[in-house]
């Protein structure tokens, strides 16, 4: 036999630990020691479990010692984490004939024979692994019920106490052991060996004479976290009775015209929860869900759990707790899960609601939306001139669906991963997007999508897209709003007064800073100039210089958009002003901005009064094998020189004017895609030299700073040689780390899944930062940058810099800054400052760099 120290009486100063008896022992602990009237309870620890699941007995008469004469009990499961779940409870362990005629005299025959019939069929499902159909005998009683079992098992129904207890310990003990059970419970990050506690519990019975029953209750809204009494009272019924069973006999807690309540038939227990429920808050510094039993008119707290609740719960709760000085603001900053704060910035899908799934994908971009379905750009922005919501399905986007995906109020791709074109720009513009949806088939030319169930919808069917489940609904679903109200507001205040790295913006046109603004973003980290271009007057005037004959054409039909970008620069400096805006010049090869349709060229040929051969001779004619690693970026900058000088002017001027009228203006120009030291020099002199000429010509001072965008291996590895053209370097992960992996981001999402499951990488490397491959390549830029420009600015503009991870590595390095989607700042800001309170960076933690001479820098 076991050694009777394995288990332990619970008592204010008992022995007992969360990772040796599990979370429900210890909660159960913390009431005893608040006063609470909690029934006599033993924790039996995890290994003694185990020894129970191998078939070993504990000295099973110690045990029942701590119950007295007449004990009737029930097993618990105290699981280390509450969330790795664990065996239902089973009531009533110890009725046997005996004990029913004891407790008929005390509780009367009803009740009595009512509790053994209860666990008799208890022990039959859960222990001895009967169906539950052998029970269905009308007008069914104990007698029934033991012959039933008997005639099924060839053996009578146990009526020792101690045989019966054990042989429920080692049910749930195997249970625990099981292979589903050990899947389950590691997909919610149990590990695999996670041990389970157990509680033997005296029963308080809730049936008998006078005022009995059980309820649960709580004293938040589990949606909105406000304070309200929420829960039900059923009497004559044990355990959650009230919450599963029918309803139309259970009670509400409070006053309510809808029926009767406990407030009203028992004011004194009612009074006593809510004394209890604040003792609780306050003593146990959580919102508790309180289980409970009256007996005789007596009440006894069984268990509690904290309330479950929703991210808009959880922030209203954790800020309560800490205006009330119950929590500290760094703890209230702590409770709260970066990621599931998402859910509050967009709007969801209802909970509970039944869901028609049409298809499923890649989670890309969170929110939800309702509208009909549509499946080209022109289409998208037709429906909105019109009012009408939509979702715009394509097998994959490009730039020429942009001004379609702003018209659309969702993002439907078969094709593309997480990180792909259309992921970064729906998230950018905040809308719901399921990329990778290859279980559908899309027929763009029929407009319409067949389901994998073989269903068709056609266009101008309505859906529902659920972007942060990465599911397309049938039909128009029931929403719930985003919550960035006062709690959510408040809770980041803190947050930004602990965190120390900082945070900025990924944002491309003044409606994106507005957004950036609005969740206080330090700046902007990213601005892609070239976003700019996609509305229908400025595509056609970059087209025309596209096509241009000769430079002087070219500049020509560029001082067209000279004012448009001086404008939205102007208006970008205004609104993020005295925060700085980081300007990436032209990046994308120029093919992306014409036509690949013949209906397109046709247009296009139309607008520049050429025939539509021609067109196509010069669409062809900029083709390339592999464009994304051919003229673009800085290549483009150097070859076709006129696009930057453009851009360069647009954002000086806009920087004098934004200046004139009190803005505090420090443009940033970052030069992309770079491989090489002589890019940068080529490229800054000519910059130095636009600015030179705005200078001369306005009269006015102006300052700016030149950074370099590092995306390829030899920009990270030469990172010493760039920094000495450069104010700052920022890493944008997207592009490196494709060309680290030699991985397409669009099309990595086919396999990526198998990738992951299998082991091949631990996470999909374009969600969460690799910081071994690509991580390796940030440290050695990194140092070597500062090696020769100490004060040299780092920074990610990449998605990764709003994955909390990826932030951690980011802030190990010693980086400045990390730039996210606008969507995404708040969950960098709150994961920012949950790292500074767990891990404060002390300065020697820093690069420290060799002083001796006979360091150079790689």
């Amino acid at each position: 036999m076991l050694d009777h120290l394995n288990f332990e009486l619970i008592t204010p100063t008992a022995a007992i630990h969360r990772k040796l008896h599990g979370a429900r022992a210890k909660c159960l602990q913390r009431l005893i020691r608040l006063d609470m009237p909690v029934p006599d309870t033993v924790a039996i620890s995890t290994p003694t479990v185990r020894s129970i699941a191998s078939g070993q007995q504990p000295e099973m008469k110690r045990l029942l010692e701590h119950f007295g004469s007449w004990p009737v009990l029930s097993v618990r499961s105290s699981p280390v984490m509450p969330d790795w779940g664990g065996p239902g409870t089973i009531l009533n362990i110890g009725m046997n004939r005996t004990n029913e005629a004891f407790f008929a005299s005390k509780l009367g025959s009803k009740a009595a024979a009512a509790l053994h019939l209860t666990f008799i069929r208890s022990y039959a499902v859960d222990v001895a692994r009967l169906d539950d159909e052998m029970f269905d005998i009308p007008d069914l009683t104990v007698d029934k019920a033991l012959t039933a079992y008997e005639d099924e098992t060839d053996e009578a129904f146990p009526q020792d106490v101690e045989v019966q207890l054990f042989n429920v310990l080692k049910s749930m003990s195997r249970a625990w052991e099981g292979t589903s059970a050990r899947l389950l419970r590691m997909s919610k990050g149990a590990p695999e060996n996670a041990g389970l506690g157990l509680v033997v519990q005296r029963m308080a019975f809730g049936m008998g004479k006078g005022e009995s029953g059980s309820g649960v209750i709580q004293f938040i809204n589990s949606d909105s976290g406000d304070p309200q009494e929420v829960g039900r009272y059923k009497r004559q019924s044990q355990g959650r009775d009230a919450l599963s069973g029918p309803h139309d006999d259970t009670m509400y807690l409070t006053r309510d015209e809808r029926g009767p309540s406990l407030e009203e038939s028992q004011p004194d227990v009612y009074a006593e929860l809510c004394r209890l429920g604040d003792i609780g808050r306050t003593g146990l510094r959580e919102e508790m869900q309180i289980e409970f039993t009256v007996e005789g008119g007596k009440l006894f707290i069984l268990d509690a759990v904290n309330t479950p609740r929703s991210a808009r719960a959880e922030v209203a709760v954790a800020t309560a707790l800490a205006n009330d000085d119950i929590i500290s603001r760094e703890d209230a900053v702590l409770r709260i899960e970066p990621r599931a704060i998402s859910e509050l910035l967009h709007q969801q899908v209802a909970p509970k609601v039944k869901r028609d799934l049409i298809a499923r994908g890649i989670a890309a971009s969170p929110g939800a939306a309702t509208g009909k379905l549509v499946f080209d750009s022109f289409a998208a922005q037709t429906a909105a001139a019109q009012g009408e919501a939509c979702i715009l399905v394509r097998r994959e986007t490009s730039p020429e669906d942009v001004r379609g995906m702003h018209a659309a109020k969702g993002i439907l791709t078969e094709r593309g991963g997480a990180n792909g074109h259309a992921a970064v720009i729906a998230r950018g513009l905040g809308l719901p997007c399921v990329a990778g949806a290859t279980d559908v088939d899309i027929d763009t030319k029929a407009r319409t999508l067949t389901a994998s169930d073989g269903r068709v919808f056609s266009e101008g069917d309505m859906v529902t897209l659920d972007g942060t489940k990465g599911q397309v609904l049938a039909g128009a679903m029931p929403m719930i709003e985003a919550g960035i109200g006062g709690a959510f507001r408040e809770l980041l205040t803190w947050a930004d007064e602990m965190r120390d790295i900082g945070v900025r913006a990924n944002a491309d046109t003044p409606e994106d800073a507005e957004v950036a603004s609005l969740f206080n973003a330090e700046g902007i980290g990213l601005c892609r100039t070239e976003h700019m271009f996609f509305d229908e007057d400025r595509l056609t005037v970059l087209r025309e210089a596209i096509f241009a004959e000769d430079t002087e054409d070219r500049a020509a039909a560029l001082s067209r958009l000279l004012p448009m970008q001086r404008a939205d620069f102007a208006d970008m400096f205004r609104i993020m002003a005295p925060r700085p805006v980081c300007l990436r010049l032209f990046d994308p090869p120029l093919h992306e901005f014409l036509p690949s349709t013949r209906a397109g060229i046709v247009e296009l040929a139309d607008a520049l009064d050429m025939s539509a051969r021609e067109v196509q001779a010069r669409v062809d004619d900029l083709s390339e094998v592999n464009p994304m690693l051919g003229m673009r970026g800085v290549r483009l900058g150097i070859t076709v020189p006129e696009i930057y000088e453009m851009q360069a002017r647009a954002i000086f001027e806009a920087a004098i004017e934004a200046s004139s009228e009190g803005a505090v203006v420090v443009p940033e120009v970052m030069i992309p895609l770079v491989s090489a030291k002589r890019e940068v020099e080529i490229v800054k002199s000519r910059i130095d030299a636009v600015a030179a000429d705005v200078m001369s010509e306005t009269g006015q001072k102006l300052e700016y700073r030149l950074g370099v965008m590092v995306e390829t291996p030899r920009a990270a590895l030469r990172a010493g040689d760039i920094a000495t053209h450069a104010s700052f370097l920022s890493f944008g992960t997207n592009d490196m780390t494709q060309m680290t992996y030699g991985l397409s981001r669009d099309d990595a999402g086919r396999f990526m899944s198998d990738y992951v499951n299998q082991g091949v990488f631990p996470e999909d490397p374009f969600l969460a930062l690799d910081q071994d491959g690509v991580g390796e390549l940030l440290a050695l830029a990194s140092e070597r940058g500062r090696h020769v420009r100490s004060k040299l600015t780092l920074s990610v503009c990449g998605e990764h810099g709003g994955d909390p991870e990826s932030i951690a590595f980011c802030r190990s390095l010693g980086m400045d800054y990390v730039s996210c989607s606008p969507y995404r700042v708040p969950i960098a800001r709150l994961a920012a400052a949950q790292l500074a309170i767990r891990q404060p960076v002390k300065e020697d933690d820093m690069f420290e760099f060799p002083e001796d001479e006979g360091f150079v820098p790689l």
